[in-house]
């Protein structure tokens, strides 16, 4: 089309000659176009796309799958519940106490339910009151710094937005909390103050349960008082003694193909053969241990630095974040177990609900062998709770033993002084217990529904994604220590971990594993200063964040200053990962290495020390540089060790009272400039 245009912006073309080449240049156009279009057209008609031909198919009828009825309240009409328990469990303490709570509305002539908040609708919670004697009781717990569990965080959101008119509910609240922490109880507080807010009636006082001290009396103390209150608002009375209801049915199977067998998978059967992302608590990915070395050069404890293997899980993880490891018990505990109680624990079998609306079918998956039951499923190295012991007692053939049992069990002083002292500071596990108590046999399936669930283990990530996108890291200390009876105990999931050892293939080197999401973040700007204080494994994440300022400054970015705060016993001993900090402070990424060693002198010395020790410095970069502050490890001594430091440091740099102090470090961590990663 250009080479047509051109000839008429001809400026040689004469005058005289333009009509005539005007005739001849139209006839010439002409012909063009044509040819032109009828060329166009030809090469549409043959070469054009056609349009795919979709065969008619005889139309389908579509099965609709099953709808998870949401309605706790249509459920509780249907079943003649009125007493709903919720529970917000991370690491499924709440979630028993729910349950138990639920078991013991029958004695008062109710009928209860616990609900895990996940699977219902709350708003529904308006409506409560169309069901006479109605009550809802929440058992919630908080996790990391203030936060609702996973399974709470729905319902936390909707409470924050929520404008409904809760007046018609009748509500009380026991929260599960550590002291140790600097939200204690948070989740409970809340949910008990914004239910009042929304113009619930709170029936019985919030109950603060502290793991720091005894969680269990925390929580018999508060429930001791709380059905006499519930039996005086619906003017109820208890209609006997506490008594042992088994909630599952123990069947047997005999003829059973192997391949409908669990054996150790936490959700889909036979997930662990054919794995399938994304991966979670319900569905882990099966990693290989690829390094598995000690860290410490010498001492009594055993410090480890494992690498995991994520290659094709489509697993993605920051620096900050947790890594939780599913573990199995130690199979000679297991055994034991099963010798005592004269038991084949290879017996394949399934523990059915009895309440057949229940969402729970089973206490764990479902058919297995009460050996895969106690080695992946089951909690058998924790002290049992009074409950457990409470329902045992019934099989102790001896009546002294069985009236020890009862009375530890029981509400009186001297009952929980004795579980204090003979169950919980002895740590007597079960298979103690049925060592101790040698007329106590009970069946085996009543023990496997009683025992809680074996959890996961949390791990602060010690590597970062970005230098390595394949691989998690973990670092962590072995537990192991002598109880009071003399016996030896140790921790499940670190003797585990220890034992994986790496290889080219089979289960040896395998950890069940998924990624659990945190707010311990380095801050947004690469500039920005960061302060990291980490003594022993609290030193984990940091790996990962003096790795990601490394590969910053590698890109070209600017980095602000690194400073690391770490802590340790002996300097030839325990001093983890000297080489790599010394490797990154002679690089420059770790402006300033401070290692307080506390036992290598007559004083002892911990990070606290080194921090009040450059304080001056320490002020300017959270003053003048806005630095961000971590603190990683030991909640009950350490972290608040570390921030009663920062106060001092703050009122005496900043010319502030103690108060203001305090408030000036809150507002830092409001402004999530002063992060913890912190256990106790």
């Amino acid at each position: 089309l250009t080479a047509v245009g051109e000839p008429s912006m001809d400026p040689t073309i004469s005058a005289p000659d333009s009509s005539a080449q005007q005739d001849s240049l139209f006839s010439m156009m002409d012909v063009f176009l044509i040819s032109l279009i009828t060329g166009l057209f030809t090469y549409w008609f043959f070469f054009r796309k056609k349009k795919e031909e979709v065969p008619e198919l005889p139309k389908i009828q579509s099965v609709a799958a099953p709808v998870r009825d949401s309605s706790f309240i249509e459920k509780m009409k249907k079943t003649g519940r009125n007493i709903v328990v919720f529970y917000g469990s991370q690491t499924g303490t709440a979630e028993e106490f729910a349950n138990r709570l639920s078991k013991d509305a029958h004695r008062y002539g109710l009928r209860g339910m616990a609900a895990d908040p996940e699977e219902y609708d709350l708003s529904d919670l308006s409506r409560l009151s169309e069901i006479d004697k109605s009550l809802a009781v929440f058992c919630m717990a908080t996790y990391g710094e203030g936060d609702p569990t996973d399974n709470a965080q729905d319902f936390y959101d909707w409470l924050q937005e929520a404008d409904a008119d809760l007046s018609g509910l009748r509500f009380a609240v026991f929260g599960l909390g550590n002291k140790t922490y600097e939200h204690f109880n948070a989740m409970g507080k809340y949910v008990d103050k914004r239910l009042e807010e929304l113009g619930a009636q709170r029936i019985f006082e919030l109950g603060l349960g502290d793991d720091d001290g005894n969680l269990e009396e925390d929580f018999i103390t508060w429930r001791e008082q709380f059905w006499p209150a519930v039996c005086e608002h619906f003017g109820v009375e208890a209609t006997g003694e506490e008594s042992s209801i088994r909630q599952y049915e123990l069947v047997v199977h005999t003829d059973v193909n192997m391949n409908k067998v669990y054996t150790g998978e936490m959700g889909r059967l036979k997930s662990y053969e054919n794995q399938k992302p994304p991966f979670d608590a319900k569905n882990p990915f099966l990693a290989q241990v690829t390094e598995n070395r000690k860290l410490n050069e010498g001492g009594e404890r055993h410090l480890m630095h494992l690498e995991l293997d994520i290659s094709n899980s489509k697993i993605r993880y920051e620096s900050g974040d947790h890594v939780a490891v599913y573990p199995a018990n130690d199979s000679s505990l297991v055994n034991q177990i099963g010798e005592i109680l004269g038991t084949d624990l290879d017996t394949v079998m399934s523990l059915n609900n009895l309440d057949e609306e229940s969402n729970k079918k089973h206490p764990f998956p479902c058919p297995t062998s009460y050996r895969t039951a106690l080695t992946y499923y089951l909690d058998i190295t924790n002290p049992p709770r009074t409950n457990v012991l409470y329902e045992l007692a019934q099989y102790a053939t001896d009546a002294g033993e069985q009236e020890h049992l009862r009375k530890m069990a029981s509400s009186a002083a001297e009952g929980k002084a004795l579980y204090l002292s003979w169950v919980v500071e002895a740590r007597r596990n079960i298979l103690a217990i049925l060592q101790d108590v040698p007329s106590l046999r009970p069946p085996i399936d009543h023990l496997c529904e009683l025992l809680p669930r074996l959890q996961a283990r949390y791990y602060s990530i010690a590597s970062s994604s970005k230098v390595h996108p394949n691989s998690i890291h973990i670092c962590a200390v072995t537990v192991e220590y002598e109880t009071k009876t003399g016996r030896l105990n140790k921790g499940v999931a670190t003797n585990w971990l220890k034992n994986k050892v790496p290889a080219q293939n089979g289960s040896s080197s395998l950890v069940p594993m998924y990624v659990r999401k945190s707010q311990f973040r380095l801050p947004f700007k690469p500039s920005t200063p960061v302060i990291m204080i980490g003594p022993g494994t609290g030193i984990a994440p940091f790996m990962g964040f003096i790795q990601e300022r490394a590969w910053l400054k590698q890109q070209g970015k600017e980095v602000g200053e690194t400073v690391l705060y770490y802590g340790c016993r002996h300097e030839h001993e325990d001093y983890l990962y000297r080489e790599e900090l010394a490797r990154f402070q002679k690089e420059g990424v770790l402006t300033q290495l401070n290692v307080a060693f506390s036992r290598d002198q007559a004083e002892k010395v911990y990070v606290q020390h080194l921090l009040k020790k450059n304080k001056e410095n320490v002020w300017k970069l959270v003053n003048e540089g806005m630095a961000h502050i971590y603190v990683c490890g030991d909640a009950r001594n350490m972290a608040r060790d570390v921030q009663n430091t920062f106060y001092e440091i703050v009122s005496e740099f900043g010319n502030m009272s103690q108060p203001q102090a305090v408030d000036y470090v809150k507002k830092l961590m409001t402004k999530g400039r002063y992060s913890l990663d912190v256990w106790s």
